[in-house]
């Protein structure tokens, strides 16, 4: 699959305001840009969707940030933007980010960290994922380490990256959807055993907003 190296279009799934429903800022108003493209090619993903960059119409990012700013009430200080897809760091992200912090705008992108990093960010949250690992110089960087987990011998797997991010970042284990019931009582138990993580529930789904 190709990689959108343009810094003035980019490819636009969807976007649209919501609450953040996972990780350090659950529950917080959010504005989200889901890029398409993306080339890890989880097998549980539920937004296969956006894996194909080309099925998605290329959108200016002039056009991008006014959409965002429209679509926000006025009277939030300091919003927040979260950008996310398929994998969004297949594509630079520099302008982007200039132009939406220049809007107002806090900037907060989640991803694999397969790819190099771009962009200016207020908050990095890495989700690693098996299937393509994220390069070494992208884990020091993150705020958040959000862990999905699949099946038991992720714990291990888990740690392996908690190992790696910096001294401060928030850790999060996330169960994967359609196996919550059966790994959400997991985690819980591996928690209390190992404080230091948090559960991350993914609530958007449970109260059934975007």
């Amino acid at each position: 699959m190709s990689v959108v190296l343009s810094n003035s279009f980019l490819p636009v799934m969807e976007s649209f305001y919501t609450l953040q429903g996972e990780g350090f800022y659950q529950g917080h108003a959010a504005y989200f840009i889901r890029l398409g493209g993306c080339d890890v090619g989880c097998v549980w993903c539920d937004v296969k969707e956006s894996w194909n960059a080309a099925a998605h119409p290329m959108i200016s990012i002039q056009q991008i940030v006014a959409t965002a700013i429209q679509s926000v009430p006025p009277n939030v200080a300091k919003p927040l933007v979260v950008v996310t897809g398929g994998e969004p760091l297949m594509h630079n992200l520099l302008l982007l980010t200039q132009q939406l912090q220049q809007a107002g705008f806090a900037t907060n992108i989640e991803t694999s960290g397969s790819s190099p990093l771009s962009g200016n960010w207020n908050w990095i949250c890495l989700s690693p994922k098996k299937f393509k690992a994220p390069l070494p110089e992208v884990v020091p960087q993150a705020n958040e380490l959000k862990v999905v987990i699949f099946n038991k011998h992720d714990f291990a797997w888990a740690e392996t990256y908690a190992q790696q991010v910096a001294p401060n970042c928030k850790l999060y284990l996330q169960p994967e959807w359609d196996k919550a019931a059966e790994i959400t009582p997991l985690i819980v138990s591996y928690i209390q055993q190992n404080p230091k993580w948090q559960l991350s529930l993914q609530i958007h789904k449970y109260i059934q907003v975007p």
